[in-house]
């Protein structure tokens, strides 16, 4: 299985349209509220010796941060442009970036060769991805996992829709980065109660801890305060 030619095209079409700058994605908030945050759930389960995965790494923004905590950090997206993005930002060679569909088990398998078992941080992608790929998408972080390493999965509750409704309702309408997502059909869907849980539990999983959260976007309200979206972590790994 690997993703589908629209999903390939819409997010490539948004990251060729993008300068790559941090904060200009909707998503794409500072490290230091977000992976910095978040690593708060993983590195008590997390062995830091082994890499990391950014999966969904978009312009490298978290991956530049996860590099500073442990031995070495990947991050892939399907999108070549915003690979391209990434790595044209790490001027530093801090990570490394690379093509990956999450729903290829062969690509998959290819990098777990490459990297050994790996830590997982992945931040709001089931929800973006098909609702066909998921299984695929949680079997692909299982892959990378191996025996050893540890995944922290966050992802948007149903009430994340009800925060952007509101936020596309305030005086001026959408702003220019909640347009671009829907301009290029990005079409953020929902993952339902208990779905994330199944996912990694049928791809052989074990759930380590799990927790309610936010999810803080680069977007600001009309107040100056950050958007947050309600979100959920898990901690998953082979015990």
């Amino acid at each position: 299985m690997t993703m589908s030619d629209r999903y390939r095209r819409a997010w490539d079409g948004y990251w060729q349209q993008s300068s790559g700058a941090q904060g200009e994605p909707f998503w794409d908030a500072d490290p230091a509220a977000s992976a910095r945050r978040d690593l708060d759930h993983l590195i008590p389960y997390a062995d830091l010796r082994l890499p990391v995965a950014d999966l969904g790494c978009g312009n490298g923004t978290q991956t530049r941060y996860l590099a500073t905590r442990f031995a070495r950090a990947v991050g892939v997206d399907l999108s070549a442009a915003a690979v391209a993005h990434a790595r044209n930002a790490d001027a530093d060679g801090t990570a490394t970036y690379e093509q990956l569909d999450l729903a290829d088990t062969d690509q998959a398998d290819a990098l777990h060769e490459r990297l050994g078992d790996t830590n997982v941080y992945m931040r709001a992608v089931l929800h973006q991805s098909e609702p066909e790929d998921r299984p695929a998408v949680a079997a692909t972080v299982a892959r990378l996992l191996g025996a050893h390493g540890r995944a922290l999965v966050l992802e948007p509750t149903g009430e994340a829709k009800k925060v952007i409704a509101a936020l596309a309702a305030e005086p001026g309408g959408p702003s220019n980065k909640l347009r671009r997502v829907k301009e290029h059909d990005l079409r953020p869907g929902e993952v339902a109660e208990g779905e994330v849980a199944a996912l990694l539990r049928a791809a052989g999983l074990t759930l380590l801890d799990e927790g309610a959260t936010t999810l803080v976007m680069s977007e600001a309200r009309s107040d100056g305060t950050p958007v947050e979206l309600p979100a959920l972590w898990f901690i998953a790994g082979r015990v």
